[in-house]
């Protein structure tokens, strides 16, 4: 199954209060549950004014989907091609 990066532009998330996240994060599984076991989330990263999350889809427009539902920002959906890391320099 496809990974995603959704990058979301939330001016000030990096401020956002723990139960302000909670609730989010009640909301996208709520959306996610009403989708079916077709779309998952794995982590989310906030920084100042945006939020980065990595999800596994069918496809972008499941995704998109769930942003939709959600009503959150989904600015950029892009697929994960491949993952390397720092044992990727070993031979």
């Amino acid at each position: 199954m496809p990974k995603f990066i959704i990058e979301r532009e939330i001016p000030g998330a990096g401020q956002l209060t723990g139960a302000q996240l909670q609730a989010i994060s009640q909301k996208s599984c709520s959306v996610l549950r009403t989708l079916g076991p077709q779309i998952q989330w794995l982590e989310s990263y906030v920084t100042d004014n945006k939020v980065y999350c990595v999800y596994i889809a069918p496809d972008e427009a499941t995704v998109r989907q769930h942003a939709l539902q959600g009503g959150f920002p989904a600015n950029s959906v892009v697929q994960v091609r491949t993952i390397i890391d720092p044992t990727t320099s070993e031979s």
